[in-house]
């Protein structure tokens, strides 16, 4: 559900905004024009005018409608940015095959429609519309008019030297395109990412936020409740020998008293309690964390390490607890029947390590554990997803002051292995990480 909701919010930001398009066209229509007037009146070159002024204006035509039909901040739809893209891309061939097709120097143009589709659009789209470029593009090559040149000397261009600029032309579309789309891609996943991220922050601390929301409910809630127990005790001291109301009268009594049980203890948990409750000793942090997974197959083994000096005692933290129970629960969809979890602490370190029986991460993919960009551990559908889930944890656990360690175990039975380390002072010291994100600026 995080996953959907953040990836559905960016979506929507990630659209192409038409106030762009419209900036950029404007660039292109004054380039094109002094251009043209250059060529055709400083330089002297013989250039069909009327026709390059007619494309231009038809740009220029379209961007006064857009800009009068549409906000300055409306985003378009995929198919309409595909469109403009197309027209502009039509466009531009058109002002090609006026002046010389691909013996214009102009024709590495050709790549910009399709670049900026690489970062805002869809593969499939810039797909579609980089394979109507190179076709056009590959027309330019044997249909065009003469290359604007001085009518007294004669330009014989090899047709080697044009297909030397197909070739450039092609090579450009299919670099750019491919290398844009890649760092787009990247960029888009890192932000669907963190906005997951930061949905779970924001739920952990709602979660965490309960205590102090019943208390006041409870307080609130106290003055009336005092009041129906007064009536109630006064209506069972003038009642209570009439038999046709003495169990109604002492049942209602009876249990205006629980409802106050009730609310003192909701108001304790966040006053007498409420120290008890923000700090959290490693011991306890740690049986909090593996107490959801102990309803499965999997056995999960606790194995404290070396302790050196008193336990670390830390604030209880909504995203360390969550992140640690991310890696818990990845080592549960892995293992083959065992999950050990193993702590240690001595005067400069807190160490916790999660270490499965199952087959281990694959060389290869080491180096990028913790990258939103993986679907598997393994390749197989067993265990479910360790890019998105896992960067979560990561990026949690990280801001909580911790350092990160995957590796294999070396031992017969040992699986992968997540090592979490703390500074013992950061450790003791470090604010909850949803208090680090919400802090005002």
């Amino acid at each position: 559900m995080i996953k959907s909701v953040a990836k559905s919010s960016f979506d929507q930001g990630n659209r192409l905004r038409l106030n762009t398009l419209i900036r950029l066209r404007w660039l292109a229509i004054v380039g094109q024009s002094i251009t043209v007037i250059l060529v055709a009146y400083w330089l002297e070159f013989p250039l069909p005018v009327s026709l390059c002024f007619a494309l231009i204006a038809c740009s220029a035509w379209l961007n006064l409608f857009l800009t009068f039909r549409y906000p300055s901040t409306h985003r378009l739809a995929p198919i309409a940015a595909l469109a403009t893209l197309l027209f502009d891309s039509f466009q531009l061939a058109g002002l090609l095959f006026l002046t010389g097709g691909l013996t214009n120097p102009f024709s590495l143009l050709l790549t910009v429609p399709v670049v900026i589709s690489a970062t805002t659009l869809s593969l499939r789209m810039t797909a579609v519309l980089g394979a109507i470029v190179m076709s056009m593009a590959s027309l330019l090559v044997f249909y065009h008019l003469p290359l604007p040149w001085r009518e007294d000397a004669e330009l014989a261009i090899p047709f080697v030297y044009v297909a030397g600029m197909w070739m450039a032309v092609m090579s450009s579309i299919t670099f750019t395109a491919v290398y844009a789309w890649r760092v787009a891609e990247e960029a888009r996943l890192l932000a669907n990412a963190l906005a997951a991220t930061e949905l779970v922050l924001q739920r952990e601390q709602h979660l965490s936020a309960l205590d102090g929301l019943a208390a006041a409910a409870a307080h609130e809630l106290g003055t009336p409740l005092a009041t129906i127990t007064v009536v109630a005790k006064e209506m069972e001291r003038a009642l209570g020998s009439d038999p046709r109301y003495r169990e109604d009268v002492t049942l209602l009594r009876s249990q205006s008293e629980r409802c106050r049980e009730i609310l003192k203890r909701l108001t304790s948990l966040s006053t007498e309690g409420e120290g008890h409750l923000d700090r959290l000793p490693l011991t306890s942090l740690i049986e909090e964390v593996i107490a959801p997974h102990r309803d499965f197959d999997i056995e999960i083994r606790l194995e404290p390490g070396e302790r050196t000096g008193p336990e670390p005692v830390g604030h209880r933290n909504p995203g360390v607890i969550y992140g640690l129970g991310n890696l818990v629960e990845n080592a549960v969809d892995f293992a083959a029947g065992l999950v050990t979890v193993r702590w240690r602490w001595d005067e400069n370190s807190v160490v916790i390590e999660v270490m499965d029986d199952g087959p281990g991460f694959p060389p290869e993919i080491l180096d990028r554990i913790g990258e939103p960009y993986m679907s598997t551990r393994h390749g197989a559908e067993r265990g479910g997803g360790l890019g998105l889930g896992l960067f979560i944890a990561k990026t949690l656990l990280e801001r909580s002051g911790a350092r990160l360690s995957f590796f294999n175990g070396t031992e017969l039975g040992e699986g992968a292995v997540a090592q979490v380390t703390w500074i013992r002072t950061e450790f003791l010291n470090r604010l909850p990480a949803t208090d680090a994100i919400y802090e005002p600026a």
